[in-house]
């Protein structure tokens, strides 16, 4: 007997999402992460920059985040591979930050109109009151994952949440790093463990939802397939977040981002 399926119409777009992502990439290929710098006037090759060679210096230590397809967030992201550790308040920041743009809102909107033109949650009924309640409810399943998973539990456990592009490397050690992120982390001392911050955040985030879920989609079962999905979707913008750059690069022509 298997557990009850999770109601998951918003999460329908992500399969199509990654294969376009990851095929795209293959397809058009890779740009170097550091492409050369252009020799001086002299014939000397200019020096490359700190943020290019990985020194972290205060004067390199903000990043440009450009939004994946234009519109979502990739605030959490660095091209870097030993940024400075992030502190409790800009880890505090990035949870802010990541929360609270408006793409989230928007998202939030799509997924309330989505849950009530299917019907879910049956008991919030139809019309404004029941949007309202459904919107409720998806930025509360947002609000609660972002701040266990990005805040509460990398403070408490000395975890970094962002995502460390590797942007070089074949089409298939790429994806493989990108989806072992999910589980396997950065602390804040450099070292590489479980992300506990990860994987026991969905289920916390998940198993907190039971408290405003209507009664019929509460559970054991429901709250196990909605961490699964919390899991997939992480596993999801980490692609998007691996191989954007280089689908910009090469199809809009914006190169240098992220």
């Amino acid at each position: 007997m298997g557990f009850p399926k999770a109601r998951i119409g918003q999460f329908r777009i992500l399969p199509a999402g990654l294969a376009a992502l990851t095929l795209a990439a293959a397809a058009w290929g890779q740009q170097p992460s550091n492409p050369p710098s252009p020799p001086t006037s002299g014939g000397t090759a200019a020096p490359a920059s700190p943020a290019a060679s990985g020194t972290a210096t205060p004067e390199s230590s903000g990043e440009s985040h450009p939004r994946i397809l234009g519109i979502i967030p990739a605030f959490g992201v660095t091209n870097r591979e030993r940024p400075p550790s992030l502190t409790a308040d800009e880890k505090f920041e990035l949870f802010t930050r990541q929360t609270f743009d408006p793409f989230q809102w928007v998202s939030a909107g799509a997924q309330a109109g989505l849950s009530q033109a299917e019907d879910r949650m049956e008991s919030f009924g139809q019309g404004a009151a029941g949007y309202g309640k459904r919107y409720g409810v998806a930025m509360a399943d947002l609000t609660g994952h972002e701040f266990i998973s990005n805040f509460l539990l990398p403070v408490a456990l000395k975890q970094d949440p962002r995502y460390f592009r590797l942007g070089h490397g074949t089409i298939p050690h790429r994806v493989i790093y990108s989806l072992k992120q999910e589980f396997w982390c950065k602390t804040d001392a450099g070292t590489r463990q479980f992300n506990f911050s990860k994987v026991l955040g969905a289920f916390a985030s998940k198993t907190l939802s039971n408290a405003y879920y209507p009664s019929a989609d509460r559970g054991v079962g429901l709250t196990l397939s909605r961490s699964g999905l919390s899991i997939a979707s992480g596993m999801g913008a980490a692609l998007g977040a691996e191989f954007w750059p280089d689908i910009d690069c090469k199809i809009l022509h914006r190169c240098g981002g992220l």
